[in-house]
């Protein structure tokens, strides 16, 4: 359709009315403001951002003595490679499967790669292979990803403590203590724990803010990470149907699925692959002994593992925190119960059922790292009461020192 204007009927052009032009075509300097307020790093989140970075600087330089302290040949002159403590563990099996695939050798069940790299989810390796594009180094590029979703965990986790605790230290100090934990070296490394925590806890948040549909992404994003997004996911729903109230709250309930896609595609892709519709279960048991077994029979075994006397010392010892960290999940479980947090309660104890029903305890300490409860928890305490604060610093420290050296020299697990 042509518009005709007044001028070309010959008309005058009518006088400007006294009024604003259309808000679309008006320059909302107040949202630009508004958006640049959101954008712009808060002080606290400066002060965190701080530790974070002292914190890694701390733990790159761990790495950098250890390699010359404790060399693999200790009659070697030659330290290795500057990036080799990070080379360690689980990083093979992501590395392995962001390079060659799951399944490099061929395509039936016979060829199936044995290094059981199945057990591993792909949301890391894709991230790693995606990474690598641009970052030719593969250790590089895995450091990388947990270094810049750390940031993105230790941000969140703020803004999920603010939501339990009024103090205005209570994020600071909630970051303070996870970034100081003895197993925050596993946050540094090419492992999956920083990248979950970048979905998972900005997922908590969007199902605070009622957010669902974001919620539901989040989560099903962590679930590609990890497994332990489907314990995600069950205290997202749980926490929806507590807090939705009319007909109009519970219209997002469908959105709850989602997060179950991204395992339900990677069992579909394995049995394509394998013929086996449990190939991660089987593959968790080959490489790690997770068979099911009563919760009593994997504390015995694990107890008898630490004390018995049928280890060695660096075994013994791993086993003695695992049994020392199932203990302190079981006493926040029980917690968060009593405190009536059914969702966190679940979050919690879902991830503590996976890990207690198998044939001995293994991951246990690092799967702290992803119970943001428990960091509110002793944020909590250590403001009602200074003197926690200064006695949990006083035995992490150590103890994070101690299990940094003990990765970053392959001592690990013995």
């Amino acid at each position: 359709m042509s518009v005709i204007s007044p001028r070309s009927r010959g008309e005058a052009p009518p006088l400007p009315r006294p009024r604003s032009r259309p808000a679309s075509s008006v320059p909302r300097t107040d949202d630009v403001r508004r958006v640049g307020r959101r954008l712009r790093p808060s002080a606290e989140d400066r002060d965190v951002l701080w530790l974070y970075l002292l914190t890694r600087t701390a733990l790159w330089t761990t790495a950098y003595c250890a390699r010359w302290l404790f060399p693999a040949d200790a009659g070697t002159r030659d330290a290795g490679p500057v990036l080799a403590p990070f080379e360690r563990w689980d990083w093979g099996h992501f590395l392995n499967v962001a390079r060659d695939g799951y399944f490099p050798t061929g395509n039936g069940p016979g060829d199936v790669d044995r290094d059981n790299r199945e057990a591993f989810f792909p949301g890391f390796p894709l991230a790693l292979r995606a990474v690598h594009t641009v970052v030719p180094h593969w250790t590089a590029a895995g450091l990388l990803i947990s270094f810049v979703a750390g940031g993105i965990a230790v941000l969140a986790l703020v803004r999920v403590a603010r939501l339990y605790l009024p103090d205005p230290r209570a994020g600071r100090r909630t970051a303070q203590l996870l970034l100081l934990s003895p197993c925050a070296v596993f946050l540094a490394a090419g492992y999956s724990e920083s990248l979950f925590l970048a979905l998972a806890l900005p997922a908590w948040l969007a199902a605070h803010r009622r957010n669902w549909p974001l919620a539901a992404t989040l989560a099903a994003l962590a679930t590609a990470v990890r497994v332990s997004g489907l314990f995600l996911a069950a205290a997202l729903a749980l926490h929806f149907v507590l807090t939705a109230r009319t007909r109009a709250d519970r219209r997002p309930l469908p959105w709850l699925a989602l997060p179950a896609l991204p395992a339900l595609l990677y069992t579909w892709y394995l049995q394509s692959r394998t013929g086996d519709w449990m190939a991660w279960k089987h593959a968790q048991e080959r490489g790690w002994y997770r068979r099911f077994h009563t919760p009593w029979d994997a504390w015995s075994t694990t107890w008898e593992s630490a004390f018995g006397h049928v280890q060695t010392t660096g075994y013994a010892f791993m086993f003695q925190a695992e049994l020392l960290a199932m203990v302190i999940g079981l006493i926040l479980t029980a917690l968060l119960i009593r405190r009536r947090r059914w969702p966190e309660a679940a979050y919690v104890g879902l991830s503590l059922w996976a890990l207690g029903t198998s044939y001995w305890y293994q991951s246990v300490p690092r799967a702290t790292l992803l119970w943001w409860p428990l960091w509110i928890t002793l944020a909590a305490w250590s403001l009602r009461a200074p003197r926690f604060r200064t006695a949990y610093l006083c035995l992490a420290a150590p103890l994070s020192t101690l299990f940094a050296v003990t990765f970053l020299t392959g001592r690990w697990a013995g």
